[in-house]
């Protein structure tokens, strides 16, 4: 039985092997090394101007940005894919650091890797050399595997369709905006030329800088999905959508309408869906002074999330439009429901109104540190000193732990 077992695995491995290039050509390098197999195309670039390094990448398997990019910034960046191997990027970052240059840095794991044959690597260095290798054996898998080196920059993949690659560097050259922006066209210019012989099943894009701070650092996964460049750039979309959304607010401020405006509606196409930032954007058109507009996007969050109700209380100054007037009932409102409101009007830059409303709430009876921490922001913001501070000693009072109000009341202590 144990023999009979043994000769069925041996006709098995001798089909595999003999129809690997028709069905399993993927897949057969993984059934001999029992390692998993990301076949793969990225683009891996360098932004002098921004100093910025980046990577995009798809595959037909799952997870893709778990295990092939790695970015150091002000060191360098490596793109590992086919049978990928983190020592790659390990030992590469270790060898840039001690003045290797990024084919040395590359090399160094290359020489003692026994099956660099199954590796794609592509690796910059802090100033944007590149360098590239793709092993011998991919070039029995279906579909193209090689890689091109540019200025810059690196296209590689495997199981690809003829033009890919060129595609790619065309696509990434001639490209407009940021870093991210243009890797994503190339990547998505891949798949348009025909992508990966087996079709693609998730994406990634990370773009890290020496001058950007973590909220500007971009790293976005689309894990499993039948649409993965879709869904990696309505990501992208949300991403500079919250910066276009800041800088509509601050436009607005700055007293430049124009611009304002013209931040607001791109924010819209660019956020539409992430009903997480729809309050956002009702709070915008507010400041515009445009209450209508802000009512329909709460309505707006409702309809795509029923649990958004919960953000309800924050807009009772807008419980007089018409198309909230049945959801917004101030009479069932909690202490931390009143806070809401009260903390919107502070947002909105309407001291006064916040400053009746916490008035009225703590007349009712209901009463908390925080409450009378809003109530001296409110009279802060108009510049009634005394009253701020008596506010504020009150809400400490409630409760010792209020480190806002006891960073209002030390700030205007010092005036």
């Amino acid at each position: 039985m144990k023999k009979l077992h043994t000769n069925l695995l041996l006709l098995l491995l001798i089909f595999l092997t003999n129809s690997s290039h028709l069905l399993f050509g993927q897949n057969l390098p993984s059934l001999l090394t029992n390692k998993n197999i990301n076949a793969t195309f990225s683009i891996i670039a360098y932004d002098e101007n921004r100093q910025e390094w980046g990577i995009a990448v798809a595959t037909n398997n799952i997870y893709v940005g778990n295990s092939t990019i790695y970015i150091k910034p002000g060191v360098g960046a490596f793109s590992v894919i086919a049978e990928t191997e983190p020592d790659y990027a390990s030992n590469g970052f270790d060898q840039l650091q001690k003045g290797k240059s990024i084919k040395e840095a590359i090399l160094f794991t290359k020489k003692a890797d026994k099956n660099a044959h199954y590796r794609q690597v592509s690796g910059l260095d802090k100033n944007g050399n590149a360098f590239a290798f793709t092993g011998e054996a991919l070039k029995y898998w279906n579909g193209v595997s090689t890689h091109l080196v540019g200025d810059r920059f690196v296209v590689m993949g495997n199981q690809l369709d003829e033009k890919v690659l060129k595609t790619m560097a065309t696509a990434y050259k001639n490209a407009k905006g940021t870093l991210a922006q243009r890797l994503l066209e190339s990547l998505v210019a891949g798949q348009n030329a025909g992508g990966q012989v087996h079709g693609k099943q998730s994406a990634a894009l990370v773009v890290k800088g020496s001058k950007n701070r973590w909220f500007n650092q971009i790293d976005l996964r689309v894990d499993h999905s039948k649409a993965p460049f879709k869904e990696l750039q309505r990501l992208l979309d949300y991403h500079y959508g919250r910066i276009t959304l800041n800088q509509a607010t601050y436009a607005l401020r700055a007293g430049n309408k124009t611009r304002a405006t013209s931040k607001l509606l791109k924010a819209e196409k660019q956020l539409a869906g992430w009903n997480g930032m729809y309050g956002r954007i009702a709070l915008v058109h507010s400041l515009f002074g445009n209450d209508e507009q802000a009512a329909q996007w709460v309505l707006k969050a409702i309809q795509e999330n029923k649990q958004w109700k919960v953000n309800l209380p924050a807009f009772y100054y807008l419980s007089n439009q018409p198309v909230l007037k049945s959801l917004i009932k101030p009479k069932a409102f909690t202490t931390k429901n009143w806070e809401q409101a009260i903390s919107m009007l502070l947002r909105l830059e309407q001291a006064n109104k916040a400053l009746t409303l916490a008035q009225e709430v703590l007349s009712k009876g209901k009463s908390s540190s925080y409450l009378y921490y809003l109530l001296g922001k409110s009279e802060a913001r108009l510049k009634h000193i005394s009253k701020a501070k008596i506010a504020l000693k009150k809400a400490l009072a409630l409760d010792q732990s209020n480190v806002e109000a006891r960073k209002l009341l030390k700030s205007l202590s010092k005036k």
